[in-house]
Formats: C-alpha cells, structure tokens, sequence
C-alpha cells in the first residue's frame, strides 16, 4: 500500500473527482478525512470507505471561512493524531460564461475566494502540523484551465493559475522542512458535473449530448476523455513516497488536450 497509514484531508471529497481521491487514498491505506459545504455526500463517501474496511471522517466544511478551515484540521489532529497530506481539491467549478467586460464581481471574487484563498487556507493550517514533524504532502487541483486562456471563464482560469503559482511558491518556502507541494492539472473528466454540462452545452448549441462529448474527445489526443478514478491515481501517485523527489511540480492529466490545444481552451 502507497499510503500505509498515512493521514490525509480531502477537500471537495463528496463527489466526482474528490470521491474518487478519497476512494482511492482508503483503498491505499490512508485514513481519510472528507471535507465539503455538502455533509450528506460526505457522509456517503466515508460509508463507502468503511464498507471496503477503511477508515473516514466526514468534517463539514466551507474552505472559504478560515475559522472552518481551522476546525476541519483541528478535527483531523483530534481523530488521527497529524495530517500527513492535503488535496486541496475543493473548487467552484466553471460555467461563468461571461466576458471579461461584463463579467460580475461577485462571480470572481466567489472563485477566487474558494479556489485560490480557501486552498491557501487549508494550506496554511496543515503546514502549522507538518512543519514541526518535518513531514507533509500537499497536492493542489488546478486545471488545463491552469496553463491555458478560456474566453468567458476568466475567474475559474485566473483561480487556476493562481493555484500553480502558489504550490511553487510552498514548494519553495516548505522544501527546507522536507515538505512536498505539487499540483495537477486534469483535462475534462467524466464527473457528475461535467456530464451535467455537457447536457446543457447540448441545448445551447443545438447539438445531440453524443456530438458534444465526440468532439471534447476528438480534442484530445488519446481520443478520450479521463475518468476520475485516472485523476485520483495520478494524485495518489504524488502525495506518495514513490515521488519522494519530486516538488513544485504540475502534473497535467488532460489525455493530450494540452499538448493539441496549448494556447487556448475552447471545449466544443
């Protein structure tokens, strides 16, 4: 097992690509805190981790509110004993859909609030454990969005790249305490949210959802899209010790996407 016994908190990991981690992480021998704004879904994963023989620990929590954030890593120490790793997976998803000239405040500052501070929050209490112990794995979930422009999305971008920016700056600052900090950044993936997406992407453009989802695989150069259980591997793999010497680093997961479409995302 990757993760024998290590402790690790999850956050977004109710769902999708987060459920996946948490699934994945248990499966790996970690024990699992799952934290999310949505309790019911949590508590959905962390019976699913216990039905498999794993351990879990569902923390309510809205990244967004340091005193949360504060509790939620209290609570890990309190059931655990120490946080060994941070998925700082918790995110406001895209679909802003609106140019920068008439993009509303409210909007940016919502995704850069959850998406880029909440994760320097979370970010920020853990290293309080790890530091002393000389020991921690932090992995930040960017994007594509990350390393691409996507016309209309300029706060789910901006976010994102902000969120690289800030794992190699930890990376950086944490790497005298033998701490990691690493990000990834997935391409499309089939999440709930995403097929939600799709469908709506469908109605707009007056296209079957088969059209949509042949041409975002046609965009990749596997000719597929990922599915979650591909991001959470690719995740277990760098908060493990099988990249001991590996730091400061994006991994992207897009199955090609970035490499077919560098400069711009457009996703139909």
């Amino acid at each position: 097992m990757k993760l024998k016994d290590k402790v690790a908190i999850i956050t977004g990991g109710g769902t999708g690509i987060g459920k996946a981690i948490s699934m994945a992480f248990a499966k790996e021998g970690a024990k699992v805190v799952v934290a999310a704004r949505t309790l019911p879904r949590l508590e959905e994963t962390v019976k699913a981790i216990e039905a498999k023989g794993g351990k879990a620990l569902a923390v309510q929590t809205d990244i967004a509110d340091h005193e949360q954030v504060k509790r939620m890593v209290a609570k890990a120490i309190k059931e655990f004993g120490r946080v060994d790793i941070l998925v700082n997976n918790a995110a406001r998803g895209t679909y802003n859909n609106a140019d920068v000239v008439d993009m509303g405040l409210d909007e940016w500052h919502e995704s850069l609030l959850i998406n880029l501070t909440g994760a320097m929050l979370c970010c920020k209490e853990v290293l309080k454990d790890m530091i002393p112990r000389r020991s921690g794995s932090i992995v930040n979930v960017s994007s594509v969005a990350g390393i691409s422009g996507v016309a209309r999305e300029s706060p789910y971008a901006a976010s994102k790249w902000g969120l690289i920016g800030l794992t190699e700056t930890l990376a950086i600052e944490t790497g005298k305490h033998n701490i990691r900090v690493n990000s990834i950044s997935p391409g499309a993936t089939r999440t709930q949210e995403f097929e939600d997406w799709v469908k709506t992407s469908a109605k707009t453009f007056g296209i079957s959802y088969d059209q949509v989802m042949t041409k975002l695989a046609e965009n990749n150069a596997l000719k597929r899209i990922a599915e979650p259980a591909e991001i959470a591997a690719c995740i277990v793999f760098l908060a493990s010790d099988d990249a001991s010497a590996i730091t400061g680093h994006n991994l992207v997961a897009s199955c090609g996407f970035h490499i077919t479409h560098p400069n711009e995302i457009s996703w139909v």
